[in-house]
């Protein structure tokens, strides 16, 4: 057995479900966590563009009753984006064999590098057809996201997905399922490892999140155009590089000569893809904030 080791709770995939006619109907915390983030992040984007202090100029990007149409462009970003970001990052080979899996989306596989590439492409085309300004959609947008982000990653610990590497840390927590438990330890004997869902739930949800709406509604961040977004940006990027350390890795990169699943390898050092696709995050955002912090 491992020393103090946590059992995994035992939480259902599955709010609730019906069956009607023979079919069975669920309502997945997953989905609740999506519906919920972007029913959160809506009402936090309203709050702000109501409050017309808070922008240069006094002027916010939208009126209230915008965000709503917008919000409907930022969904299909998501989703659209989210589903082709891991086909195109993460299992390319395997789509391309199989191309009418793409469109599984009820199977799982979301990237949210893609996802976050998704809404800056309905962003902008967004604003370009409402004529409103990007700079401060993309601020308002940035304090709108943690929410989202926070339920997410409680949804993947609730699904027992996403879990890290094997740990005999206190907190280490012994998830359900054959390769949860394929530590390589010895038989009979359970596997521990990190909860980095609930590491990327804290970090890249409740932390930035409690310091984007202290920089708005407290520092007035939102007067200096695309601060806000930097630091949302550059602070998920750092989040997301570091639980990578902790993460199991992706396996379709795993062999027996690259056991820690690294994408890129630079003699006896090396990135995950999650590494490799947060680093461009990281230095965009920084060159958002230096770029605001001039322009100010």
């Amino acid at each position: 057995m491992v020393p103090a080791a946590l059992n995994f709770p035992a939480i259902s995939p599955d709010v609730f479900s019906v069956t009607l006619f023979g079919m069975t109907f669920a309502l997945r915390w997953y989905a609740l966590a999506y519906i919920a983030g972007i029913l959160i992040g809506w009402r936090l984007a309203v709050m702000a563009v109501k409050r017309a202090a808070l922008w240069r100029d006094d002027t916010p990007p939208m009126p209230p009753e915008k965000v709503e149409e917008l919000l409907t462009w930022i969904i299909l970003g998501v989703i659209l984006g989210g589903r082709l970001g891991f086909v195109l990052f993460y299992q390319p080979a395997y789509y391309l064999a199989n191309p009418l899996q793409i469109f599984a989306i009820w199977q799982g596989g979301m990237a949210f590098h893609g996802g976050f590439l998704g809404v800056i492409i309905a962003a902008v085309g967004f604003c370009l057809k409402n004529k409103v300004n990007m700079a401060k959609t993309a601020d308002m947008l940035a304090l709108a996201t943690p929410p989202g982000l926070l339920l997410g990653r409680i949804a993947n610990f609730i699904n027992a997905e996403l879990w890290g590497r094997q740990t005999d840390l206190p907190w280490g927590v012994v998830f359900p399922g054959e390769l949860a438990q394929a530590c390589g330890q010895p038989f009979g004997e359970l596997c521990a490892r990190h909860p980095s869902q609930l590491y990327e739930a804290g970090l890249e949800g409740l932390l930035l999140g409690i310091v984007l709406l202290w920089l708005v509604f407290r520092k007035g961040a939102l007067k200096t155009p695309l601060l806000t977004t930097g630091i949302f940006v550059m602070g998920y990027g750092m989040a997301r590089f570091i639980v990578e350390f902790f993460r199991q890795p992706d396996v379709q990169f795993q062999t027996p000569d690259n056991p820690l699943g690294l994408a890129y390898l630079i003699g006896e050092f090396g990135l995950t893809m999650g590494q490799t696709l947060s680093l461009p995050m990281i230095l965009f955002g920084l060159y958002l904030i230096l770029r605001a912090r001039r322009a100010a």
